[in-house]
């Protein structure tokens, strides 16, 4: 039996080019990986900023807000984001002395522009593992609280937004308030971060931002981050600390910006805290083993299009046991900052008169 082909219509003939132009198209995003996606979802929008130490002046940022104009010079963009920080308790042989709420340092970023981080942690200063007096037991048994009840109110009184990281690097076993050291045992850190943020809730302190910040774990030989986590309605922001340490004694050797936070950053967005946005409160990278700028230039791509859950970098810019973390010492690493940071999704420092708390990712 003889075929008969169907009689295609004008009309018919355009709405089957259309549909193959259609097909064309989608078969040659599938080609780009990533292409459609990319389209759809624009860079991250990011604060962005840097722990300043002593190094420039004598005195570190925002203490002295000097360093802070010359990175914003070596950056060619305002710092949306000051971190410093202070312990409990500073002490030497006359005895030790409980320190006060910051009050200047967060005044001087605020008029800056940028949103203070401020690192706090219960213990005395100079730094030692062991200081039975502010193990987390002493901590839990009430101790400290009316010093946290003090600190919190001057707190609630300032009223203005901002980030307190508190106890960081919880996972490891170098601080004092870590699990394992110092007399402290399994379940006090949670309790412990719990009962320092229901004071500061008691006293109305609605302005504080919690951030709970471990270290990268490596080879996952550090305390399990579940363990540690204080639950969803403690914590605002989730954050890491990592470096990469190049090549020196009882270092892992020059790793990439992956090799250091991707395993524990997909830990914490897939398993620990899926719904909170991040940040990276410690960053940066050695000179020995690899080329420094090409690893900055790196890792500020990396942020904006990978890592969708970090909305906020801080650089330590700190002199650390002879790592040469600060940028400002080679023209090479300052020039690789300032092209990584010139992207509009890095925001600068235009967020002195922020008012909502908890402290929402920038926007566009």
């Amino acid at each position: 039996m003889k075929k008969i082909e169907p009689k295609i219509t004008g009309r018919a003939r355009r709405r089957l080019l259309r549909a193959g132009l259609s097909c064309l198209l989608a078969s040659s995003l599938l080609l780009v990986p990533g292409a459609a996606a990319a389209k759809k979802r624009p860079p991250a929008s990011l604060y962005w900023g840097a722990q300043i130490g002593e190094q420039m002046t004598g005195e570190a940022a925002p203490w002295d807000m000097t360093p802070v104009f010359r990175f914003q010079e070596i950056a060619a963009k305002g710092l949306s984001l000051i971190e410093f920080g202070s312990p409990f308790a500073e002490c030497d042989d006359g005895g030790c002395t409980m320190t006060r709420f910051p009050l200047t340092p967060l005044e001087n970023a605020r008029r800056y522009g940028a949103i203070p981080v401020f690192s706090w942690n219960s213990t005395a200063s100079p730094p030692s593992v062991d200081q039975p007096d502010f193990s987390l037991g002493a901590l839990l048994s009430g101790r400290y609280d009316p010093y946290i009840h003090e600190f919190a109110t001057k707190a609630e009184e300032w009223g203005k937004p901002f980030f307190l990281r508190f106890n960081w690097e919880m996972n490891g076993f170098w601080f004092p308030w870590s699990e394992g050291v110092n007399g402290n045992t399994p379940g006090q850190f949670a309790a412990a971060w719990r009962h320092v943020h229901d004071i500061f809730e008691s006293v109305g302190a609605h302005n504080v931002t919690w951030v709970w910040c471990p270290n990268v774990d490596l080879y996952s030989s550090l305390t399990p981050l579940g363990e540690l986590y204080p639950g969803d309605q403690y914590v605002d922001w989730t954050a890491l600390d990592g470096f990469n340490w190049g090549k020196r004694r009882g270092s892992p050797g020059w790793q990439s910006f992956n090799q250091v936070f991707h395993r524990t950053y997909k830990r914490i967005v897939d398993r620990v805290a899926p719904g909170k946005p991040m940040m990276l409160a410690e960053v940066a990278a050695s000179d020995r083993g690899g080329s420094k700028p090409a690893w900055i230039k790196d890792m500020l791509g990396k942020l904006r299009h990978n890592y969708r859950k970090i909305r906020a970098v801080i650089w330590y810019d700190v002199d650390d046991r002879g790592t040469n973390w600060p940028i400002e010492r080679s023209k090479r690493d300052g020039n690789a900052f300032r092209s990584g940071i010139k992207s509009g999704a890095y925001r600068p420092n235009l967020y002195g008169g922020i008012t909502q708390s908890p402290i929402q990712p920038p926007s566009r």
